[in-house]
């Protein structure tokens, strides 16, 4: 249970830290700045009037205030100088329109006809091949069969 004992008094330690900075940030805001004008502190002038006019000094950026006096204290707002673009300037060029209807149809017509039919047809191609191989090889024996005969036999005039 020290443990617990140790954690809760560590966590009133800093709570008590936060609290004396607190404090002190307070008591900083509380107490008068050399640079703070007070209008009560000010002398009068020889007319015997105080110079709260002359004292006042206050600038209104985004405020329009509704007394007249303080309204000449408003600002102008600031004017910002023409940022140019220079990416902006430099003309983007121009591509070839293309016509969207031309990528719709197929190149070939018959393009999903030969995807269907693609297996069968390298079946075909297989078979096709191998006759033409079977049909050269029987023409090979009749040539081998026909110089044979011709070489022992008489010749025809």
């Amino acid at each position: 249970m020290s443990g617990e004992e140790e954690s809760i008094e560590q966590a009133a330690a800093a709570r008590r830290e936060r609290l004396r900075a607190l404090k002190a940030a307070q008591e900083l805001l509380n107490t008068p700045d050399e640079n703070s004008v007070q209008l009560e502190d000010k002398p009068e002038d020889a007319n015997g009037t105080n110079n709260e006019e002359n004292i006042l000094n206050m600038k209104f950026r985004n405020y329009l205030p509704h007394d007249k006096h303080l309204q000449e204290g408003k600002l102008a707002p600031p004017v910002l100088p023409k940022f140019e673009d220079p990416v902006a300037l430099v003309p983007i060029p121009q591509e070839k329109k293309e016509d969207p209807f031309v990528n719709i149809a197929p190149k070939k017509p018959n393009w999903d006809l030969r995807r269907d039919v693609q297996k069968k047809l390298d079946k075909l191609e297989k078979r096709t091949q191998k006759a033409i191989i079977q049909l050269m090889e029987e023409q090979e024996k009749q040539k081998q069969l026909a110089e044979a005969d011709g070489g022992n036999g008489v010749v025809d005039d």
